[in-house]
């Protein structure tokens, strides 16, 4: 099983608390609680998020280790999903009676095609590109670890094959993101995506913004690369150069034949950086 249903808006979550702690907690339970039940089902990969973690703006990645929280409903909705599948694992999955392999994994923010969602950034440049406006940064020099949808995906992948092989070993929690000197602020994201496409602006509402939202987060994704023999393909360059071709293509193009094209590229890469 791989879970990745979720209310995964950070300003979302302000509007609609109650929906969010819904989906994204006891949402949880509810799929832990169908596994648990059914017999034929002995791995899980959960997905919660990077923003899971008591953020301090520390300038070092989080570990797996560290304290869950989360100031904001979303944040805190999956920090409270950890717990639940921690729970879950210890209570039901890891007797000798009845061993299941479940993981939970923490990916950074996520950028690439087909995201059309409210209140996220590339698709916000791009709606304002395509209509002609400013585009207007909230939180302008606010640092994520961004990294191209793909990288993770391959994580989660990768989780889940030695899950099945090696329950016990496997069965905790994995960040997966971009290296720590791949850090970029919102304000160089939305520049570089102008400078690929050549054209858009962007504007600076930061002093507008009223909700909280954190300023740094980094995350330590040594585990993944020692323990999994994972590690990120695609720098910074190249995955705001894959994310802006997807958009600068899609009206014309076939999309799911533009998004296979994308997978295969990137398989490509990372076939020839594993052994170089």
């Amino acid at each position: 099983v791989f879970h990745l249903a979720a209310q995964a808006i950070v300003l979302e979550s302000y509007e609609n608390p109650v929906l969010t702690f819904e989906t994204n907690t006891q949402g949880t339970v509810n799929v832990l609680e169908a596994i648990r039940l059914t017999d034929s089902v002995h791995t899980a990969v959960i997905i919660t998020t990077d923003k899971c973690y008591e953020n301090q703006n520390w300038i070092w990645g989080y570990r797996e280790t560290d304290p869950m929280g989360g100031f904001d409903p979303y944040s805190s909705s999956k920090g409270a999903a950890e717990l639940v599948i921690q729970s879950y694992r210890r209570s039901f999955f890891m007797n000798d009676n009845r061993v299941k392999g479940i993981a939970s994994a923490r990916a950074g923010n996520v950028i690439g095609g087909g995201d059309w969602s409210e209140y996220r950034l590339i698709p916000d440049i791009i709606k304002a590109i395509e209509t002609g406006s400013s585009i207007k940064l909230r939180n302008p020099h606010a640092i994520r670890p961004w990294q191209h949808v793909i990288e993770p995906l391959g994580g989660y992948l990768k989780l889940g094959l030695q899950l099945m092989r090696q329950p016990e070993k496997y069965s905790s929690a994995w960040n997966f993101g971009p290296y720590t000197h791949e850090m970029y602020t919102v304000k160089e994201v939305a520049e570089k995506i102008i400078s690929v496409l050549g054209q858009g602006e962007w504007e600076d509402l930061s002093e507008k913004k009223k909700l909280h939202e954190a300023n740094l987060l980094v995350l330590d994704i040594n585990k993944a690369i020692k323990g999994l023999g994972w590690r990120p393909v695609l720098n910074f360059t190249e995955t705001i150069e894959l994310t802006s071709e997807w958009y600068k293509h899609y009206k014309e193009a076939n999309v799911l034949e533009l998004s296979i094209q994308q997978i295969e590229k990137y398989c490509k890469l990372w076939k020839s950086r594993s052994e170089s």
